[in-house]
Formats: C-alpha cells, sequence, structure tokens
C-alpha cells in the first residue's frame, strides 16, 4: 500500500504514520529525515540540498523529489507512508511522473483535517524537558509537578517552533503552499478526508476502516 499522508502541522500526522507503519508493516518515508540522512551521509544529493540550506534559500522541488524517488526505490514491498512530501503541487506532479515511469501509483491519499483554532492550541500548549525530550501539554497531558519534568525534575520549557508567531507562520505557508496539493489530488482521484479533531485512537479507527475499505478487504 503506497499512501500519501497530509495534513497541518499540528494535525498528527505523526502519530497515525507509526500507526499505518504498525499496522500494515510499510515504510515511513519522512522528507525531513531523509533529507538529513542525506546530508549526514554527504551524498552529492545531500551537499547540493545543504547548500541552498546555507545561504538561506529553500532547497528546489526537483531535489527534494529525487531524493524521495530514491527513498521509494528502496522501500519494502509491502508499500510506504508519505509524511511532508508532497509539500507542493509542482512536487505530486514529479512525484506521479517518477511513479509511472516505474509502473507505479499512488494507492491512498489521506487528509487530517483540524481547525486552526485546535492546532494552536496544541501546538502552543506544549512543554518538552530539554534534558530527555519528554513532551507534555498544559491542558491534555499535565506533568505531576507544575512546570516540571515526571522523569528528572528539570524545567519545561516551550521550543521555539511552538511559539504562537511562529506555528501562525507554518500554518500560512501550509495553506498556501501545501494545501492545494489536496485539490490536485481530488482532481486526479479520490482524498480520503479525516476529521483529526478526536482523539487519536478514533482518528487511527476511521482511518484504518477507509484504508480497508479501499483496498476491498
Amino acid at each position: 500500500m503506497r499512501i500519501v499522508l497530509l495534513g497541518a502541522p499540528g494535525a498528527g500526522k505523526g502519530t497515525q504514520c507509526k500507526r499505518i507503519v504498525e499496522k500494515y508493516g510499510v515504510q515511513h518515508l519522512s522528507s525531513g529525515d531523509i533529507l538529513r540522512k542525506e546530508r549526514a551521509a554527504e551524498t552529492e544529493l545531500g551537499a547540493k540540498a545543504q547548500s541552498y540550506m546555507d545561504s538561506g534559500g529553500l532547497v528546489p522541488d526537483e531535489l527534494i523529489v529525487k531524493m524521495m524517488a530514491g527513498a521509494i526505490s528502496k522501500a519494502p514491498q509491502e508499500g510506504y507512508v508519505l509524511d511532508g512530501f508532497p509539500r507542493t503541487v509542482n512536487q505530486a506532479e514529479q512525484l506521479d511522473k517518477s511513479l509511472v515511469s516505474n509502473g507505479q501509483k499512488i494507492d491512498a491519499v489521506v487528509d487530517l483535517k483540524v481547525n486552526e483554532k485546535i492546532i494552536m492550541g496544541r501546538m502552543t500548549g506544549r512543554r518538552s524537558c530539554p534534558k530527555c525530550g519528554a513532551v507534555y501539554h498544559l491542558e491534555n497531558l499535565k506533568p505531576k509537578v507544575d512546570g516540571k519534568c515526571d522523569r528528572d525534575g528539570t524545567e519545561l520549557v516551550q521550543r521555539p517552533d511552538d511559539k504562537p508567531e511562529v506555528v501562525k507562520k507554518r500554518l500560512d505557508t501550509y495553506y498556501e503552499q501545501t494545501e492545494p496539493v489536496i485539490g490536485y489530488y481530488k482532481r486526479n482521484g479520490s482524498v480520503l478526508e479525516l476529521d483529526a479533531t478526536n482523539s487519536a485512537d478514533k482518528v487511527s479507527a476511521k482511518l484504518f476502516e477507509k484504508l480497508e475499505a479501499l483496498a476491498g478487504r
């Protein structure tokens, strides 16, 4: 099964990716992880990507697609779930061309839909331990002692990515660049839309129900 998982930052893509991998035995292909591996391995693609990042520019779509195509070609027979890719319509178009040339296609496109106000609450309410990396939430996952990590008592902090102004900027970028990708896939087939405001367990149950119906199981 070849799946594209879409959704705004804070929609719960990471959690659902892990559950898809566990249930179907597919590979989790994160564009961010693959980019970091290419850079760490000092591959030609990684070096080119680094040069753009060092100069403050965006890594070109063509480069990202090449990296992802390489990872996809090594994916197991069971398939994969794409996380963080494609981010733009151009990337989606190039991905489809690459897959068609290898006699493949995307089997399912999943869109996790969450109201912006809920996303802001989810992300700005997160607090993490700078020592062990444990993550808490001011409302949904409170530490036993206010402001302290349960594991080691370290003072919890708000990551820069979770500050309101940064979250808003990330959401604006998503709406501008990535949301049109959903329209692209709708024009070329169907998109499985899921209300991701529910608990992770309820979202997973509905997700698996839709995926298995699509696969005719």
